[in-house]
């Protein structure tokens, strides 16, 4: 039996175990996903363990989806420009390729959901983190026309500006800036990129704010409706939360490890009851 496993600390959730496992046996895979929370010197050891043990691949989770990246052979571009790997691929001759499944995650949860072109959108994400990287990256992809991103601290949306500065230009302010309100308002579409929602109650930004025309997604998938997509919902606006991108994600590394088909239909009916359980710790 192969091995694919998740690194990281701490990991109290079951979604991506339930739904790779669940794909593994309706795909006839002799496989199996496991959870390794681990202690950042122990990573190498694993890393290590992976190769010689030719599993599958891994997956890697805060706090050390850039630590990873020192310890093998090939970052792909994506990842490198975000700044983060969370899967990592082993080739038949033992290599270990690191992507990034955050991109397509997102962007194939906001197309699917909102079923719009983002060419010439307007855009305003909250968050400058690691999620916020990737966003921004495929939203500045996508040809949006004006993309703001908002931080607590201004000087972390700078950085993100900054690091994508050679293919894409980027407006960065803090929440308490006065042009907040003014990009809320012309917004098309707003991203929630924090783990406001979750860690922390309520919206990241007050939903009166955001222009009632305005399409709002949320990355958090825990609790299944966050205060934000609540607000937005009862306001008429058109608002998700982030299941559809947590299912991307793990069916693209899935169809990446095993060469099999998409297995989005599968993934979903496992990790449904999951997600709407109301007694899951964030």
């Amino acid at each position: 039996m192969r091995t694919v496993a998740l690194f990281g600390n701490p990991l109290r959730r079951l979604h991506s175990v339930v739904m790779h496992n669940a794909a593994f046996a309706a795909f006839d895979i002799d496989a199996r996903y496991e959870l390794r929370e681990l202690q950042e010197p122990e990573l190498a050891a694993q890393v290590r363990q992976a190769r010689k043990e030719q599993w599958l691949g891994f997956q890697i989770t805060a706090p050390y989806k850039q630590a990873i990246m020192s310890l093998l052979d090939e970052v792909e571009p994506t990842a490198r420009r975000i700044g983060a790997v969370n899967s990592v691929e082993i080739t038949e001759d033992g290599r270990l390729i690191g992507f990034n499944t955050d991109v397509i995650g997102f962007m194939t949860a906001v197309r699917n959901w909102a079923h719009t072109d983002l060419t010439g959108a307007r855009v305003v994400v909250a968050g400058s983190g690691g999620v916020g990287h990737a966003a921004t990256y495929g939203l500045a992809e996508a040809g949006v026309e004006r993309l703001t991103v908002l931080d607590l601290d201004a000087a972390d949306a700078r950085r993100l500006a900054t690091e994508f500065s050679a293919f894409t230009q980027i407006e960065p302010m803090s929440f308490e800036d006065p042009r907040t309100g003014d990009r809320l308002g012309e917004a098309d579409l707003f991203v929630n990129a924090t783990s406001v929602g979750m860690l922390t109650p309520g919206p990241v930004v007050d939903v009166a704010r955001i222009s009632p025309e305005a399409a709002v997604f949320d990355v958090v998938y825990v609790p299944s409706q966050t205060e934000l997509v609540r607000q937005a919902r009862a306001r008429g606006m058109r608002a998700a939360g982030g299941a559809d991108m947590l299912v991307a994600q793990a069916a693209a590394a899935f169809v990446r490890w095993t060469g099999k088909e998409d297995p989005t239909t599968v993934m979903r009916q496992a990790v449904n009851p999951l997600l709407h359980r109301a007694d899951l710790t964030p």
